[in-house]
């Protein structure tokens, strides 16, 4: 999964989202924090690539999925569709094509959504650089963009600003690139980058604030889990618990303005948590571990329910298991017992 598969719906309910070999599956709460219902496979009978099924969430509470799909003998297409409503089925797969025009698998998919409820989708192309299509405003899909740059690694990783503007980082040999657009609908323009030893496969980018979006990467050297926004400087955080991105979110803990990120940890298999104030790393933070120890493959990712209590969601591929966690009605960040949904 490239992007977070824990998603709250318009209506209040949360959605999971993942990928087995060959489709995409939803699983939705019956009402927000009720039961869940069965899994459900995304787009009919239409299979899929395995691996890089790419997710983004609109203001509008819409969901945006992208996926690759096999065309033909070493070919492959991307495909998008948009599920509306946690209870609705997700609309049918649709091709959007492919950024070298024909060929297979370039890379893995990020997407993310403007204001607007337009589906931003990137990937890496033939050549290396960075490549994009974009919903129109009134329906169908703008022509592939060749955005530049090149040596990019997996995976990028896709945000909206809370001005409701797209930004995306990308890992490249030896840093990270950043395009950002300046107003709704505009070109996105490759701007600052950093040099730094970023372990490829670890990015995870987040809006912590009106002005800026930060984004989370591994140090390779180190092992550090660090920090970047655009205009400043990369600042570690803590030794990172587990390999791949962390899953992160913005929300208000005791009154303040906080991030919080979580990830499974390598050694114990729990998922640690750690919360700071946003954009405030100098103040440091700590891992805190809970819930049982999990696969080697499961993943985390964390939400905000309809009530703003902050979620989180842990899914081992190989058993399918979905267990959850929510916020309690207590100072401080306080979970309740994991349960098996």
């Amino acid at each position: 999964m490239n992007g977070d598969w824990l998603l709250l719906g318009r209506d209040g309910r949360l959605s999971t989202y993942f990928q087995t070999d060959d489709a995409a599956v939803w699983r939705a709460e019956s009402t927000p924090a009720g039961r869940w219902v069965p899994p459900r496979r995304v787009g009919g009978d239409q299979g899929l690539r395995p691996g890089g099924l790419a997710t983004g969430r609109g203001t509008d509470g819409y969901t945006h999925l992208v996926a690759w799909r096999p065309t033909g003998a070493d070919r492959s297409g991307l495909v998008h569709t948009t599920h509306f409503r946690p209870l609705l089925a997700p609309l049918d797969w649709q091709p959007v094509g492919h950024p070298d025009k024909q060929g297979d698998r370039t890379g893995t998919p990020a997407v993310a959504v403007d204001e607007q409820g337009r589906a931003h989708v990137f990937v890496r192309n033939g050549g290396g650089g960075l490549s994009m299509v974009a919903q129109r405003e009134k329906g169908g899909w703008a022509p592939w963009r060749d955005l530049q740059g090149s040596d990019l690694q997996e995976s990028p990783t896709a945000v909206t600003t809370r001005a409701g503007l797209v930004e995306v980082y990308a890992p490249v040999a030896g840093g990270i690139l950043h395009w950002s657009q300046e107003k709704p609908g505009t070109r996105m323009e490759l701007g600052e980058s950093l040099a730094a030893p970023v372990r490829p496969g670890t990015l995870r980018a987040v809006a912590t604030s009106a002005e800026h979006t930060t984004v989370f990467f591994t140090d390779d050297g180190t092992g550090e889990l660090c920090v970047w926004r655009p205009g400043g400087k990369p600042t570690p955080l803590l030794p990172a618990a587990g390999p791949g991105p962390v899953s992160a979110v913005s929300t208000v803990i005791d009154g303040h303005d906080c991030t919080v990120v979580a990830q499974r940890s390598a050694g114990s298999g729990r998922v640690a948590f750690a919360a700071y104030p946003s954009e405030l790393e100098e103040a440091g933070a700590a891992w805190t571990e809970s819930g049982p120890a999990l696969p080697a493959d499961a993943t985390v990712s964390l939400a905000l329910d309809a009530d703003g209590r902050l979620v989180a969601a842990t899914l081992s591929p190989s058993g399918e298991q979905l267990l959850l966690t929510r916020q309690k009605d207590e100072a401080g960040l306080a979970l309740g017992a994991w349960e098996a949904v």
